[in-house]
């Protein structure tokens, strides 16, 4: 069994984030290529976005800490510490609101 600590890795990565000077740092904490499952803690500072891209496999975002928006189209969906955020099963981006740090979770398809 292997245990990690959440909150030292989000503390660890906002450092991180706010030092490079694209706003943002992130680790895969489980899985990875050769896996269908994935998890991945990013960090961004406030005001840096995840440009728009494919939904990867099916996916979700836990905010771990600060809040961010999920767009895809026309759409949007605002989520802070503790929420827990569907991706769609469309192009979308996500934009950091203040410093914040997410879990996405990603399970590949095929």
């Amino acid at each position: 069994m292997q245990k990690l600590s959440l909150d030292a890795l989000v503390r660890d990565h906002l450092k991180r984030a706010a030092a490079n000077s694209t706003g943002r740092s992130a680790d895969t904490v489980y899985g990875g290529h050769e896996r269908v499952l994935r998890q991945t803690l990013i960090a961004l500072t406030s005001g840096t976005t995840l440009s728009e891209h494919e939904n990867p496999g099916e996916a979700t975002i836990s905010v771990l800490h600060g809040r961010v928006r999920l767009l895809s189209g026309d759409n949007s969906w605002d989520g802070i510490s503790g929420d827990l955020l569907i991706v769609p099963e469309a192009r979308h981006s996500l934009e950091a609101l203040e410093d914040s740090a997410i879990l996405l979770t990603v399970a590949k398809s095929g």
